[in-house]
């Protein structure tokens, strides 16, 4: 009997002692996931066309700066906690990136068309964006090469009735998947319009819009060291930011600057046309406004392959 009993004993301290680690056991953090979708009009000391295309004889130096410009806000995140990072390419023919000199544990989507434009690859997993580079809108009076989505062909982009920079058409596509935008860097013009739009968003101003082609800028190293700094700032706020969300169904209104765009686009009849530039088409939702948007700025008859 006492035999018995002992035998009990143990075997009881025995599921006792396999029970108290997973009582006793802290919580699981789970890792942030963030965002970064980066262009170049916003990038310290670009100005002009010189330094944001190939054929441009500063550009080569400029994607460097561009490139570091991302990767001051790869490492403070992942310094701040970001477990995953997932980097968009977007500017120009989204080929600017140095990706051998981005850290490994990152991925980068590249070149065009996109479905999701220049935030392809969010989705519901994400915890925040960043914007990188960017500048304001084609409608916007002050800004370093204002303009939105295309400075050659389009006037004015508005959802819902409200003119939009490229940072509110993200916004809304990462609102979409209820991912809130947490900083943005660029001049002084596009922070302060997208603190308007989107709230209290970190916001590294790396230089001073004087004019469309002229700027007052900080030097490369002190616009990193900023970019890290607002980075850090923005996850230690994270669950302060709230997505930006339009209402649906969505009303995009784009103008054109060339008269045919808007009259040939009119023979679709998905697409009604409200002015001699002007037409207007109504998307379920922001994606698939993105996916018009993407259609009617990249589509040529004579596209190849």
């Amino acid at each position: 009997m006492k035999i018995r009993l002992a035998c009990l004993i143990i075997s009881a301290v025995a599921c006792l002692s396999l029970a108290v680690p997973a009582l006793t056991a802290p919580a699981q953090t789970r890792k942030l996931k963030i965002y970064i979708s980066a262009d170049m009009e916003g990038v310290v000391g670009v100005v002009t066309g010189d330094q944001l295309g190939p054929q441009g004889f500063e550009y080569n130096r400029f994607r460097e700066f561009m490139t570091e410009e991302v990767k001051a806000a790869v490492d403070a995140a992942f310094e701040a906690g970001a477990a995953e990072i997932v980097i968009s390419d977007s500017h120009g023919n989204g080929e600017n990136l140095l990706i051998e000199k981005l850290p490994k544990n990152v991925t980068i989507v590249r070149s065009w068309p996109r479905p999701l434009m220049m935030m392809q690859g969010i989705d519901e997993t994400f915890d925040g964006a960043i914007f990188i580079g960017y500048h304001t809108s084609t409608t916007n009076m002050a800004g370093v090469r204002a303009h939105t989505i295309s400075s050659a062909r389009l006037a004015d982009v508005r959802l819902n009735g409200v003119s939009m920079p490229e940072a509110g058409l993200n916004a809304a596509i990462a609102g979409s998947f209820n991912v809130p935008v947490i900083m943005i860097s660029g001049d002084d013009a596009i922070v302060k319009e997208a603190t308007d739009l989107l709230g209290n968003i970190e916001g590294a101003v790396v230089k001073w819009s004087v004019s469309f082609h002229a700027a007052k800028t900080l030097t490369p190293e002190t616009a990193y060291e900023l970019i890290r700094e607002k980075t850090k700032k923005a996850i230690q706020r994270i669950k302060e930011f709230k997505p930006y969300k339009v209402k649906q169904p969505v009303q995009l209104d784009v103008r054109f600057k060339a008269y045919r765009p808007s009259e040939l686009l009119a023979y679709l009849p998905i697409v009604q046309r409200t002015d001699s530039h002007s037409i207007r088409f109504v998307g379920k939702d922001i994606i698939e406004v993105s996916k018009f948007l993407e259609f009617i700025t990249n589509y040529e008859p004579s596209l190849e392959p």
